[in-house]
């Protein structure tokens, strides 16, 4: 069976097993009331930096059977639109099995999604998703999917409106309990308060459910969110399966924690029901 191997442990994360599971459970928030979540935006950087975040998002969540977690393509390596259809994903906290049979459904109704393991080899921005979900939720499986992002706007919204939507009819047909999931961090290396403020307009297209205007605001006011295919994908997906609503539960930057408001990333946790 295929393992694919840690790459970040010991440098977005604890590489030592007990160490990770200390740092997972500190930014976990407890007495936060749990709901049958849809999707959930969440960010991908170190857990020093974003895992207040991300920790608060899934720990919102009350159950998950399977998260299929869409995130960018970073290293631009592979197939556009990249699925792993099975074998495990290690960390330190132990390993993740991809679950085969969903990931086969989605990749039979789509024509954009390739079966491509290179393409996850070395990308960052699902594998510190598993900490969270190794902690909370400790049978769940996944389906992992990555998403260059290159192409003209038009043509790119469209394939990531039909990616989403075998999504959403795999899931619909399936007998189990699934949460989408998109990660994606917000503005990169601007000061803080340009950081929250066009980071403000792209959570507000989040928060109003409309991918289009997502993309629009990414590409008009020149956001550098690394993951907005991915949430176009996720939106696209959770309103076919029937959300409506969309919650930001928690935003902050790399200067909250270092103090450098200089040159900071945006992080921003959403729910969506």
């Amino acid at each position: 069976m295929m393992i694919r191997q840690p790459q970040v442990a010991g440098a977005f994360y604890p590489a030592l097993m007990q160490d990770l599971y200390e740092q997972v459970n500190s930014l976990i928030a407890s007495g936060n009331e749990k709901s049958n979540v849809a999707a959930a935006v969440v960010p991908h950087a170190g857990l020093m930096y974003s895992g207040a975040v991300a920790g608060k998002v899934y720990s919102r969540i009350k159950k998950a059977d399977t998260f299929v977690l869409v995130g960018p393509n970073h290293h631009a390596v592979g197939s556009d639109f990249s699925i792993m259809l099975k074998g495990l994903w290690r960390t330190p906290l132990g390993e993740v099995k991809v679950d085969d049979l969903l990931a086969k459904e989605v990749f039979k109704k789509n024509q954009y999604l390739q079966q491509d393991p290179f393409a996850h080899e070395r990308e960052h921005s699902l594998e510190v998703q598993l900490p969270f979900i190794q902690t909370l939720f400790a049978e769940a499986e996944i389906i992992p999917i990555t998403i260059k992002h290159y192409k003209p706007e038009g043509v790119f919204l469209k394939q990531c409106e039909c990616v989403g939507e075998s999504i959403a009819e795999a899931v619909d047909e399936a007998n189990h309990n699934v949460v989408l999931v998109a990660s994606t961090d917000f503005s990169h290396y601007v000061h803080q308060s340009v950081a929250q403020k066009k980071d403000k307009k792209a959570i507000q297209t989040i928060i109003d459910m409309d991918p289009e205007k997502l993309f629009k605001v990414v590409w008009e006011e020149e956001i550098s969110m690394c993951g907005y295919a991915a949430c176009a994908c996720v939106l696209y997906a959770a309103k076919k399966l029937g959300a409506k609503n969309a919650e930001l539960i928690e935003y902050m930057t790399s200067g909250d924690t270092t103090g450098d408001l200089s040159q900071v990333v945006g992080y921003a946790g959403l729910t969506i029901k």
